[in-house]
């Protein structure tokens, strides 16, 4: 049997263990502010990008993070806009908070998405703009078979505006608050 003083001995260890490793658990959402513009044309799997905790993390009642820390992430996924379909998209993840101690956590986090526009209203106004300014010019000079033949090439210079102009990106302002949701518990040590 331990004595009082084996106890006092036994109850500091734990109580300094439980002090060196905090463990957020899977489940906790934590918001921060991102730093920089990300953007689905420039970014790249795997680049980084820096961000600041909006308010504290707070794990069993003990803040481990102030609002304001440092944080880290990654791109996830990124594809480039096409021109007349498919709008740019980018997935971030967050991966790393600086603690109060100035210590490092790793985080493992669900991503979150970004989309560029759809095309298809941009689209349908610059190739219909197009056919019914080549229908007028051409009615004024031809009649009805000019009207017909200026559909067509105002319908096709239509289309390479919107060629030329289409691209709809996907864009993380700067400034940007962004929820993100642990995926497995982290230990912080």
């Amino acid at each position: 049997m331990l004595s009082r003083f084996g106890k006092t001995i036994v109850f500091l260890l734990a109580l300094g263990m439980s002090s060196l490793a905090q463990t957020v658990p899977a489940g906790t959402r934590i918001t921060v502010r991102t730093d920089s513009q990300i953007n689905s044309a420039s970014a790249h799997v795997g680049q980084s990008f820096h961000a600041n905790l909006v308010k504290d993390l707070v794990v069993d009642g003990k803040t481990i993070a102030k609002a304001g820390a440092p944080a880290k992430g990654k791109v996830a996924y990124a594809k480039s806009s096409g021109r007349l379909h498919a709008p740019g998209q980018v997935t971030i993840r967050l991966t790393s908070i600086q603690l109060r101690d100035g210590k490092t956590l790793p985080v493992s986090t669900g991503g979150f998405r970004a989309k560029g526009k759809s095309h298809t209203k941009s689209n349908v106004t610059k190739i219909g703009g197009g056919a019914g300014a080549g229908a007028l010019i051409g009615g004024l000079a031809g009649g009805g078979k000019g009207a017909l033949i200026g559909t067509a090439v105002g319908a096709g210079a239509g289309t390479g505006v919107a060629a030329a102009t289409g691209k709809e990106e996907a864009v993380i302002h700067p400034e940007t608050a962004i929820t993100f949701t642990t995926t497995a518990n982290a230990a912080a040590k």
